[in-house]
């Protein structure tokens, strides 16, 4: 099961007695669980996240999250599995490179904290994972015998962490770029998308959106001095359209719904109320 939403962290325990006839394990769903995060502590000023790529697993709350999860599991005899790995392999073969150590560097540290498995977004990736798996598990089948017992008490402190980071100018772009993608193939009925060599779902995209509300909402100031304002978000939102337009070729945009996408951006970004699911509007715009 799932453990993808901020208050399921804290029932783990329940969850697992409840399902004690049927479970095998929990499985860290990490990106709800960062949109999760916003949404949840969205009033909080000081849990404001930075851009969406330096929320990565060793920040202090999902690791809280991955540690807790494994301890909850294991002292039960329940599966304890890692989170998911979106990237996409590569043509380019440098890229590609980069693509395999970034993968094989959150493998392991989910394999070294006491993960019995993992997830991944693309069969291309399985001989990475497996390769790190077997090099820390050896013969074990399992990390069942990890119980996290070096670890102090996980406190809720922890699981509500605040999170280091700079919010900057191109994060914000990029985060328009991906939800804008991501809705148009939504509410043209694709509901996983290859965007940037990630594949993207609707977790990634809520993540892109409701970061730069909490960003707005918050009065936050980007990186290079910039306020984050619902004027300079509607500035970004038109002037990366023209970049998605470039990107994909005049005959794919032209074809494509990105205007109903963009509309619906900017009405669930620039909302006075934190929209909680952005498929709750975009049921209106299905095709």
């Amino acid at each position: 099961m799932l453990i993808e939403t901020l208050p399921a962290v804290f029932q783990m325990d329940e969850i697992l007695h409840a399902l004690r006839d049927h479970i095998v394990g929990l499985n860290c769903g990490r990106w709800d669980y960062i949109f999760s995060y916003i949404k949840t502590l969205k009033n909080y000023p000081d849990r404001v996240l930075p851009d969406r790529q330096a929320v990565t697993m060793d920040k202090p709350f999902l690791n809280a999250y991955s540690r807790l999860l494994i301890k909850t599991c294991h002292k039960r005899g329940a599966f304890a599995m890692g989170g998911m790995a979106a990237f996409i392999p590569s043509k380019d073969e440098e890229r590609n490179n980069q693509v395999l150590n970034k993968v094989k560097a959150d493998k392991a540290l989910e394999a070294n904290n006491g993960h019995d498995g993992t997830w991944i977004a693309h069969p291309g990736l399985a001989d990475t994972a497996m390769a790190v798996f077997n090099d820390i598990l050896g013969s074990r089948k399992n990390q069942l015998e990890v119980l996290r017992e070096q670890d102090a008490p996980i406190t809720a402190d922890q699981l509500l962490a605040p999170c280091d980071g700079e919010r900057t100018e191109e994060g914000m772009r990029a985060n328009i770029r991906v939800a804008v993608q991501y809705i148009e193939a939504w509410i043209s009925g694709n509901g996983c998308v290859p965007i940037y060599g990630l594949m993207e779902d609707a977790a990634t995209a809520e993540i892109s959106r409701t970061s730069i509300w909490q960003w707005i909402h918050h009065q936050k100031t980007l990186s290079n001095g910039k306020p984050v304002t619902k004027a300079l978000f509607r500035q970004m939102l038109g002037e990366e359209m023209k970049v998605i337009a470039s990107e994909l070729g005049e005959e794919r945009f032209s074809q494509g719904r990105f205007d109903d996408a963009a509309r619906l951006m900017e009405q669930i970004t620039t909302s006075d109320e934190l929209i909680d699911f952005l498929t709750l509007p975009g049921y209106r715009l299905l095709a």
